[in-house]
């Protein structure tokens, strides 16, 4: 029989093989939307979901990293009354459960990752987020924040690290977040422009997708530096020098229209350093020029806090303006209601000053420690407007000050890993210096914006967080424990790494 012939003959074996099982569903559906059980229309993609799962986790895991920035909030879409994100937590969940069983199975992680300083450094972050949830005025509400975190961390570092062992599962790992942002960043640009780019309306008009300007343009100023780096990557094609050019103004655009000024603070600082670090200037020079200010700042307070209080510019339309009102304390509201919450930190800090109040707790206990003079018109009472707005103060108060200390040494040793990576990383070229340079500025714009916020309890934050942690981590490894070659970071990545799950 010929080749054709035969291969009919495997096509119609198939389909009658499948027959029965497209009948049954056929009929199963039928029976559910005569009962209204429409859930059951999606079975499809539940056991398609879990195949992935099964057979090939890294699929599932980077098709799950595109749909972050399109995720929905159930809890703003007012459905259910639970702040969980769809598609990607209860995945992310899945996931974490899978690879907690590939650990009782003895499967374990790679010995270079595992002994990683940032590795140990989230494992004892880990360690005190479940003593702190043990002695938590709330468990339910720390045990929640705990396993939330996990799932974060174990998606975005633990899974996705043995993905990305060359640069162009780096790229990948950025652009397949990047693209979906940028829908989102036209969705945002278009429905402010009828709106008339008022500065009141740019607080939402990224809803449903983001739940507020200040969210959204800490993304966006991540992504800000590895997109700049992949616009400057030399021998692109036309059209690819062209697509780079047009997101990384999209980026710009939608950066500069959040009316974020955290995030363009956090920008201006990492652009600072960035070129601090390319004129050949060590960490420690760095540090010690910080410790220095600090010491000034410390003697001079009086005189700054009255020089700041003469600020009376409050947010506004105009860029410049807006600008000019970030160091308004004295009548800008949004200003003056961190002061109130960071003060509320502290006070609950001082009550519990080793354990905190626990995981997650701060926005339920802190409205009895506000003070009648840091009150504003915005402050409640009812836990529903956010929490600490510091990513360092939010853990002392809730975990005490071993948990501020956590925080800060996994700035340090992000921090002492991106000078390490970029000199390194100089030496495989030109251009992978640079790459490894943007992935550590894209980093640093959180840790600076989290001076002022915090959004690592969302999945949007989480991802390039986590993901710029494995990929410094990663290459760290490659090159400084196997001496990658060029050729091997481009194409092979180390070969010492184990594959990816199900890779």
């Amino acid at each position: 029989m010929s080749p054709t012939g035969g291969n009919f003959k495997n096509v119609n074996a198939t389909g009658w093989s499948a027959l029965p099982v497209m009948v049954g569903y056929a009929l199963l559906l039928g029976v559910a939307i005569a009962f209204r059980a429409y859930p059951v229309a999606a079975l499809p993609l539940v056991l398609g979901v879990v195949a992935l799962a099964l057979y090939r986790r890294d699929w599932l895991l980077l098709g799950l990293l595109a749909t972050v920035p399109l995720s929905l909030n159930l809890e703003q879409l007012q459905i259910g009354g639970v702040g969980l994100y769809l598609p990607t937590e209860p995945l992310l969940f899945g996931l974490m459960l899978l690879f907690f069983i590939d650990r009782i199975r003895g499967i374990r992680l790679d010995a270079d990752l595992e002994s990683h300083p940032i590795t140990r450094c989230i494992q004892v972050m880990f360690v005190w987020l479940f003593i702190t949830t043990l002695t938590s005025s709330d468990p339910m509400v720390s045990l929640k924040f705990t396993i939330a975190r996990g799932w974060f961390v174990v998606g975005f570092f633990f899974l996705m690290a043995p993905l990305l062992k060359s640069s162009k599962r780096q790229e990948n790992f950025v652009l397949l977040y990047l693209l979906p942002l940028l829908v989102v960043i036209a969705y945002t640009v278009i429905r402010h422009a009828s709106y008339g780019f008022d500065k009141q309306a740019g607080h939402w008009v990224m809803d449903p997708f983001f739940k507020d300007h200040t969210s959204y343009g800490a993304v966006l100023a991540m992504f800000w530096f590895p997109t700049l780096a992949l616009l400057l990557k030399p021998k692109r094609g036309a059209i690819g020098k062209l697509g780079m050019t047009t997101a990384f103004t999209i980026l710009t655009l939608g950066l500069v229209l959040s009316f974020t000024r955290a995030a363009w603070v956090s920008v201006a600082a990492a652009a600072g350093i960035g070129a601090l670090m390319m004129l050949g200037v060590r960490l420690r020079t760095l540090v010690a020029a910080g410790g220095m200010g600090v010491l000034v700042l410390f003697f001079a307070w009086d005189q700054l806090v009255v020089t700041l209080e003469r600020n009376d510019q409050d947010s506004s339309d105009d860029l410049t303006e807006h600008v000019e009102s970030i160091s308004n304390v004295s009548s800008d509201a949004s200003n003056l209601e961190r002061i109130n919450r960071w003060s509320c930190a502290v006070a609950l800090w001082q009550e519990r000053p080793w354990v905190g109040w626990g995981p997650g707790t701060y926005q339920f206990a802190y409205a009895p420690f506000q003070r009648a003079e840091h009150r504003t018109i915005i402050s409640t009472n009812n836990a529903d407007r956010g929490n600490a707005h510091s990513e360092y103060l939010g853990p002392l108060a809730e975990q005490g000050l071993p948990g501020s200390m956590i925080v800060l040494a996994l700035l340090w040793l992000s921090s002492t890993l991106g000078f390490r990576t970029f000199r390194t990383m100089r030496l495989v070229g030109r251009w992978e210096g640079l790459w490894s340079l943007s992935i550590y500025l894209g980093l640093l714009t959180y840790f600076i914006h989290g001076v002022l916020n915090n959004y690592l309890d969302t999945d949007k934050a989480s991802a390039p967080f986590w993901g710029f942690l494995a990929i410094m981590v990663i290459n760290d490894i490659g090159f400084n424990r196997t001496g990658w070659s060029k050729e091997q970071y481009h194409q092979q990545g180390q070969p010492h790494l184990g594959a990816a799950p199900n890779q």
